[in-house]
């Protein structure tokens, strides 16, 4: 469409958002430069590397920020930093390929243009595409499960503790985020798209070996460990005996989480004896308060544009049984998803069994809930809890309701209701746990390492427990639950989600952002706490979290 056709207003957005993008562009070269005079290097000290190329293409998303701001604060305490950048260095990648046609070539100029603009005289080594083609001629053979299980054998001259590299469970969770699915079809398609990650995979590696050894860094720090560049690296890594670290996301807008474990189950280390205290409980009160009312965001994603209360229908219908189990589902391609399934399977074989009780208990009405993220424009679930009620014809049974992605009303009403609550890995556990409902948990998750929830650990022994809980008068539940729930609760919001806010502000793209025109002096550790718990995080081992006055 031409300039002159578009409305006056669309014009003045669209030239905010261009001039928003110019000074952050603009501000991050600044920096760059700032930083190369400012930062007093200390020779003795050895690199820090950075990788995070599945974290955007053009704009800047919360995850490259965070990183950059992280290596700011590095370089500005003295620390050598060492960028590996991708330079056209996959046949495919996770965020540039189409899914209309995922032989279509990748978008690398407009990525290699967004590097050039954060990593410029940053210590940073571009890596290409080199094809193996005997490892190419190698996967063609194979169906999808050999190749999910496939390992490569190393060159004789690397110095790892192992022979062999698998490129197959490497590649399998950027898969199945790719494809929105946990269970893949063995088709050419999705042959293809695995085998193509497994060969770029094997180039970061070859790429990423020799930088490593040539640098000999004291740590590595990467992007969430679980998309196959950086997962290939961490496990590059890891083999060599380095300290990796990952990033994530936090609970809070503008807030990232940083571990040197698996960031995507965002694992959290409480002192036994640390408890609340009248201003951490207030401000926990304010966090669910708000929550409760669906206000609250993740990644940029508002996933409550409203939140309605339960209609006189519904409500009717809740009257005609004896009990009410609510049941909250996950979206199952997201990357916490690899580490929850310990118990059962995947979150469908659980939900095979949730339908099975639910056929013997007809007097207990069980709503099941989809998560709202699994209808989310441009990244819908390809295998979605809905089309599982579809195919099991699961909402014909009387005492089954399902409550879709797009149907806005209260999770917490229902919880207020109900007898107990069955979920798979989700927070909302914690939630209800903290409202006094007995909670049983199916999947792995953050919290379940803490006493925050019932949490049987076979198959055998959750079905027992769910029967038990189902014909139980009455369900006693520790008082310990609803404690231990609010200290991780207020942990994961206040303490280890790190604020960014100062640095950065929210763009109009949800999960994107631009960098604020900030002093330099702010990347110091006098000056922000959140600078503080990353350089204690990264340098004296120290949990990645905020201190507490």
């Amino acid at each position: 469409m031409k300039i002159s056709k578009l409305h006056p207003r669309t014009i003045i957005r669209v030239g905010k958002r261009e001039f928003r993008r110019w000074r952050s562009d603009l501000w991050i070269r600044r920096m760059n430069s700032r930083l190369r005079r400012a930062a007093l290097q200390r020779p003795s000290q050895k690199p820090v590397v950075f990788f995070d190329a599945s974290t955007r293409i053009g704009d800047i998303s919360l995850n490259s920020a965070y990183s950059l701001v992280a290596a700011w604060a590095v370089r500005l305490a003295g620390i050598p930093v060492a960028r590996f950048v991708c330079q056209q260095g996959m046949s495919h990648c996770v965020l540039g390929t189409s899914h209309q046609d995922v032989r279509q070539p990748m978008p690398c100029r407009k990525c290699t243009r967004r590097s050039r603009i954060h990593y410029a005289g940053t210590g940073e080594t571009a890596f290409g595409y080199q094809p193996d083609p005997a490892l190419a001629a190698a996967l063609e053979k194979l169906d999808l499960e050999e190749l999910c299980r496939f390992e490569q054998p190393l060159p004789p001259d690397w110095s790892l503790p192992v022979k062999t590299i698998p490129l197959g469970r490497l590649a399998l969770p950027a898969l199945r985020w790719f494809l929105r699915r946990h269970n893949l079809i063995d088709d050419e398609s999705t042959r293809y798209l695995c085998r193509e990650f497994m060969l770029s995979a094997w180039n970061v590696a070859r790429e990423f070996y020799p930088f490593m050894r040539r640098l000999d860094p004291q740590l590595v720090v990467v992007f969430n460990g679980q998309f196959f560049p950086e997962a290939t690296a961490r496990w590059v890594a890891r083999q060599a005996g380095l300290r990796v670290i990952t990033h994530e996301v936090g609970l809070h807008p503008l807030t990232g989480f940083f571990t040197d474990r698996e960031a995507t189950i965002y694992p959290i280390r409480i002192e036994d004896d640390y408890d609340l205290g009248p201003a951490q409980n207030a401000r926990l009160d304010a966090y669910l308060e708000k929550r409760f009312q669906g206000k609250f965001s993740m990644a940029g994603i508002n996933f409550w544009p409203e939140m309605r209360g339960l209609d006189a229908t519904l409500l009717e219908r809740l009257q005609q049984f004896k009990q009410i189990v609510p049941v909250f589902t996950n979206v199952v391609f997201d990357t916490s998803q690899p580490h929850s399934n310990v118990v059962f399977k995947d979150m469908f074989v659980w939900l095979d069994l949730v339908l099975d009780l639910a056929r013997k208990y007809p007097q207990t009405f069980f709503v099941i809930r989809a998560h709202p993220d699994e209808a989310r424009p441009s990244k819908a679930a390809d295998e979605s809890v809905a089309r599982w009620v579809e195919d099991r014809q699961a909402a014909r049974l009387p005492n089954v309701m399902f409550v879709g992605p797009e149907q806005y009303i209260s999770s917490y009403e229902l919880i207020r209701r109900s007898k107990f609550v069955m979920i798979y890995n989700s927070t909302i556990g914690m939630e209800a746990s903290i409202m006094g409902k007995p909670v049983v948990s199916a999947g792995l998750s953050r919290f379940t390492e803490y006493p925050t929830v019932f949490f049987p650990r076979s198959t055998a022994a959750y079905r027992r427990q769910v029967e038990e809980f189902l014909e139980a008068e009455g369900i006693q539940v520790p008082a310990e639950h609803a404690r231990q729930s609010r200290r991780f609760l207020y942990y994961q919001v206040f303490r280890v989600s790190l604020p960014f806010d100062a640095f950065l502000e929210p763009a109009e793209t949800p999960g994107f952002i631009f960098f604020k025109p900030f002093n330099w002096r702010l990347l110091s550790p006098q000056k922000s706490p959140t600078i503080r718990a990353i350089l204690a995080g990264l340098f004296d081992g120290r949990q990645f979290e905020l201190e507490e006055f």
